[in-house]
């Protein structure tokens, strides 16, 4: 059997992603503040994109090698010069210029050096656990090797300011005795924060009632026996193995909710964070307006200067014009991405504004269900780029700020009426629960019933499920004392 090459024409079609629908993809699925930050890597790497706050050119610079008009040049006036004669030196009174200006202070010329505060000085930085405890250890030990040993326990410590250190293996690094070390440490749980360094949750609990003078049997007695039973809320059990009375276990139990079980959140580092909304949904009058956050996005033009050189030649080679061109296309795509962007959002939150109007005017209880296909039908578009712009995207409504995901809801259906979003269901159970009695709070089947009553028909396990969704706890756990 003999080998051969042959040639064959084919024609086949493939779907390709062009630089601009890459760029247009990556900028529709960025949240306000991760545009902000795109726009400013692009314009650190890309020298053809400038800010337009002075510019002044016509709309056509956008375009990469498009024509624009001359703009008339400015008609220069000629300025009168001033010049200073000798003559008017005259009937200055230098006695009194000099008595006046030569003052006894000290003269500094620029490049001396000056004996001013740091910059770094003025940078504010909360206190953390360590700098805090670090700072009483310098003041109650006074030998090295007790600071040193205090040390080792404080950077022991975790975020909630609980040792994860055992005396014995802190001991055996320093080669010392452990009751050493047992004797540093019952120092330093009586520092500030109450109950800090201490191993578990019953000894910081301990110390606090301790510091705080309320460490009554009946506390202690709770705390070290029945801890299981607290987080239940299983009253009647403590009451059985401590053998007090229900007004003594409740002023104890009041005693134990008020103590700290995380003595290190206070210091804790981690900072607030933020939502910025990518567009405002405002009520005026009987209508509401869509207003798209442009708040700190810089308005951006292609480089005239590029432009122009790129036109004139001026003996550029063949690979710098092409390298003026990439850096101008790829301006152009990006200003273009911006703005398809922002249209993009607007044309969704107006869909979204036109399927659940119910919910702006009204609020939470009246929310539809509603999908994807619903908004990509209503404006043409693909699910997928749906998906991509309701992500990391917040609008602010008259009822708060929610994520454009929020909208989007299964249905439950009703024996009688129009079917409800999930989420409208999970505010009446939220609404519910706030609404019992603490002593005596509803079961989830007690819930499911209520909700029956509204013609919302949910089994007893769809309630529970709801309800760890949104936070709240079992029955059985949110049983308060009157």
């Amino acid at each position: 059997m003999a080998l051969e090459l042959r040639q064959q024409l084919r024609l086949s079609q493939q779907l390709i992603m062009t630089p601009q629908l890459q760029m247009a993809i990556k900028l529709l699925q960025l949240s306000h503040l991760e545009l902000l930050d795109a726009i400013q890597q692009e314009m650190e790497e890309n020298s053809a994109l400038e800010l337009a706050e002075d510019y002044t050119g016509p709309a056509s610079d956008l375009e990469p090698g498009g024509d624009r008009d001359e703009t008339p040049k400015e008609t220069e006036i000629p300025e009168k010069e001033v010049s200073v004669g000798e003559d008017s030196l005259d009937g200055v009174d230098w006695e009194n210029f000099v008595d006046e200006y030569n003052t006894p202070s000290q003269v500094r010329y620029e490049g001396e050096e000056r004996d001013e505060p740091r910059y770094e000085a003025f940078i504010a930085r909360r206190e953390s656990l360590t700098d805090h405890m670090l700072w009483q250890i310098m003041l109650k030990f006074s030998e090295d090797q007790d600071k040193e040993i205090a040390q080792a326990i404080v950077g022991n410590l975790n975020a909630d300011g609980y040792l994860n250190a055992s005396v014995e293996e802190i001991a055996q690094s320093f080669s010392v005795d452990p009751e050493k070390v047992a004797e540093i440490l019952d120092v330093l749980q009586q520092f500030d924060p109450p109950g800090v360094c201490a191993r578990d949750l019953a000894e910081c609990l301990l110390i606090q009632a301790r510091q705080l003078s309320i460490d009554t049997p009946l506390v202690t007695d709770i705390v070290t026996r029945c801890m299981s039973h607290l987080q239940n809320k299983n009253y009647k059990a403590i009451g059985q193995a401590t053998k007090a009375t229900t007004p003594e276990i409740q002023d104890a139990v009041r005693a134990i909710l008020s103590l700290e079980p995380r003595p290190g959140r206070p210091f804790s580092d981690e900072e607030p964070q933020y939502i910025t909304p990518d567009i405002y949904v405002y009520r005026v009058g009987d209508d509401f307006e869509i207003v798209l956050n442009d708040d700190g996005l810089p308005k951006l033009h292609v480089s005239r200067f590029y432009q122009d050189a790129l036109k004139a030649g001026g003996g550029m080679n063949d690979d710098t014009k092409s390298y003026v061109k990439g850096k101008l296309r790829s301006a152009a795509w990006l200003i273009r991405g911006i703005h398809q962007r922002q249209r993009t959002i607007y044309r969704v939150v107006e869909s979204i504004l036109k399927f659940q109007s119910p919910f702006f005017e009204k609020g939470m209880a009246q929310l539809k269900p509603m999908v994807l296909r619903d908004v990509a039908e209503d404006i043409s578009m693909h699910e997928s780029t749906i998906s991509r712009v309701t992500t990391n995207k917040y609008v602010h409504t008259p009822h708060g700020i929610f994520e454009l995901k929020f909208f989007f809801n299964s249905s439950i259906n009703r024996v009688h009426g129009e079917a409800i979003a999930s989420a409208s269901v999970k505010e009446k159970i939220a609404k519910i629960i706030k609404d019992e009695d603490s002593a005596a709070p509803h079961s989830d089947e007690k819930i499911a019933e209520i909700l029956s009553v509204d013609n919302i028909r949910i089994a007893r396990r769809t309630v529970a499920k709801y309800r760890e969704m949104i936070g709240v706890l079992p029955s059985s756990k949110r049983k308060q004392f009157v």
